[in-house]
């Protein structure tokens, strides 16, 4: 990916991060999904989060928590929204897992770009209540996918 340069060159190497592992994650998920559905990875946990009832509920989570951190992020630098890409139903979001991803990658690329290094220090209570700084934020939404990445990696490595 190439983006145009950024007035803090911290956020860009982010927004590329993230879309790195966002892709990564899709593509762990795709071959999770598949193991799955030929029998060699194992169900989701049954924990009680809706986000794990089925393959295609997380990578819905995934996708929206991407989408919802930069709307965030925004909201808080009081920058215009970004653009928000159709959303698929939850049946559908494997069929379009690609197209979604792309949109929401799209609505990453550009918001941040002309704001200034000291504006990231800014602290915010997050929707689920804790302060973060925007780099933090930032942070948090490349970690997001990793973690996902991740717990599917190991899932896969856990044959029935």
């Amino acid at each position: 990916m190439t983006l145009p340069p950024y007035q803090y060159n911290g956020a860009r190497s982010m927004v590329i991060l993230h879309e790195q592992e966002l892709r990564l994650f899709v593509a762990i998920w795709k071959e999770a999904k598949e193991s799955f559905e030929t029998g060699g990875t194992p169900v989701l946990p049954d924990n009680g989060n809706p986000t794990y009832n089925s393959y295609n509920d997380l990578l819905e989570h995934v996708l929206r928590c991407a989408l919802s951190y930069m709307k965030w992020i925004c909201e808080k630098l009081e920058l215009p929204a970004p653009p928000i890409p159709p959303l698929p139903t939850t049946e559908e979001f494997g069929a379009r897992a690609d197209e979604y991803l792309e949109g929401v990658l799209a609505a990453w690329r550009d918001p941040l770009k002309d704001v200034p290094e000291e504006r990231f220090d800014q602290v915010h209570k997050s929707r689920w209540g804790v302060d973060y700084c925007i780099d933090s934020m930032l942070e948090h939404a490349v970690m997001h996918p990793i973690r996902h990445s991740f717990q599917l990696e190991n899932w896969m490595q856990t044959k029935v």
